[in-house]
């Protein structure tokens, strides 16, 4: 080209787990029964919506208005239903201006990040959600700032290492939360929220916070909203309909902005935010007029309610299971909906193998875990791939110097879920011993 043309953080953009389903349809081209745990969708999994929640839809569906486009921001009656749900946690008020819909969160996000200047930087959490550690490390173009979610702590991080990280670069002008996490199934206790927010207060800083899974938390815990903590702190929260609901194909997401109006240069970050919006006219009409039906329906409560108590189940056989496996750890998942198996310290090495009989199947597998720069993990997940069809995400992939792997806990079926699982535990072994 007559000049370069690709952003300097492109190289940073990269998605391993759609990355394992380009994978698995390579192998299920050989005739390998491929088996996706990679991806959050319950639907795929066995999940069947309720009656009542198809019939508002459908009732949606005969007004023609829901063919048009919406307000720029969103829906006012659905903003205003959200901002009296977060107003009556308590803590930070919030108004229906301060809530803006897109398509997606993966949308807000690349809006969040994009419009940052370059040298301002969010430290994100290590493992951490690809979406933001990818969009963290494009914007800055070099690698993301993270601070440690430490799994001999359950997860939780250090807040004196965070605050020396905060202190010693004076680049930090934000920290990402997610609450409850991806992939780890932490749900942050209240008193570390406060910390966070003490540290923020300090050194002038925003915080982010993913609360896509807020009310997925089992095991007697609850996540606090970061709404009840937030004191004076600007914040950016992001919620959405994929996951909870369940409806990820709405691609329905929006932001909550709390305490815009405190910090001048954050009123003008969040106005450039919303005039990125506007770029793109709208977000979809149909799920933001059928949100406040849907969550408000009596019938509501008792479907998630469903859903998490068959959650909770699944992460305490995974935690059974692989906490006593030799070579692995798991910590005890109590929010979203998600496995993490960690190898322990010198587990893994190129040599090791699962038995493929196809030899098709073998060379793909050889050479998806041969290329340059897999990491051991990673090349566990392709022998696992290619020998079961099992389609897990290496937890490499989530900006972190631990190995592993994170699956799903969705398999709506139970002994489904137990053959599943089974497999796996099964396949590390065997994979482990072999070398």
């Amino acid at each position: 080209m007559r000049k370069e043309i690709v952003h300097v953080g492109a190289g940073e953009l990269h998605y391993d787990i759609a990355g394992m389903a380009e994978a698995a349809l390579v192998l299920k081209r050989l005739g390998v029964a491929t088996c996706p745990e990679n991806i959050g969708d319950a639907l795929y999994k066995g999940q069947r919506l309720p009656g009542w929640l198809k019939e508002i839809v459908a009732r949606a569906l005969q007004d023609d208005a829901t063919y048009g486009y919406s307000p720029t921001t969103g829906l006012l009656a659905t903003r205003e239903f959200l901002a009296r749900r977060v107003t009556g946690q308590g803590g930070v008020v919030v108004a229906p201006g301060d809530i803006v819909f897109f398509n997606g969160i993966g949308d807000a996000v690349s809006k969040i990040f994009g419009l940052l200047k370059r040298t301002a930087r969010v430290l994100v959490p290590s493992p951490g959600y690809m979406t933001f550690t990818a969009a963290e490390a494009a914007h800055a173009g070099g690698r993301p700032l993270t601070y440690c979610l430490d799994p001999n702590r359950g997860w939780l991080p250090d807040l004196d290492d965070l605050a020396l990280r905060i202190r010693f670069n004076p680049s930090v002008t934000g920290i990402l939360l997610v609450n409850p996490d991806n992939p780890t199934g932490l749900v942050w206790p209240r008193e570390v929220l406060q910390g966070i927010v003490r540290l923020a207060q300090r050194h002038n800083l925003f915080l982010l916070c993913d609360e896509v899974y807020q009310n997925f938390t089992y095991n007697g815990h609850c996540a606090v909203p970061l709404a009840q903590v937030i004191e004076d702190v600007p914040a950016i929260v992001l919620k959405s309909i994929s996951k909870e609901m369940p409806w990820p194909g709405a691609r329905c997401g929006w932001l909550e902005i709390y305490n815009g109006e405190r910090d001048p240069d954050f009123k003008r970050y969040v106005a450039a935010i919303v005039n990125a919006k506007m770029q793109e006219v709208c977000s979809t009409t149909l799920p933001q007029k059928t949100l406040p039906l849907i969550l408000g329906h009596p019938a509501y409560p008792s479907f998630l309610a469903e859903r998490v108590k068959r959650t909770e189940a699944r992460a305490n056989l995974v935690h059974e299971l692989f906490e006593t496996l030799p070579g692995t750890r798991n910590i005890r998942s109590n929010g979203a909906f998600y496995g993490t198996v960690i190898f322990d310290d010198a587990a893994l090495n190129a040599r090791q193998t699962l038995a493929i009989a196809d030899p098709r199947v073998r060379a793909a597998v050889e050479e998806l875990a041969g290329r340059p720069g897999v990491r051991l993990d990673k090349r566990f997940a392709h022998y696992l791939l290619g020998a079961t069809g099992i389609a897990v995400v290496p937890l490499s992939s989530f900006t972190t110097p631990l190995t592993g792997f994170r699956f799903t806990l969705l398999e709506h079926d139970e002994a489904d879920f137990r053959r599943v699982l089974n497999t796996m535990a099964g396949a590390v072994a065997e994979f482990l011993a072999s070398a």
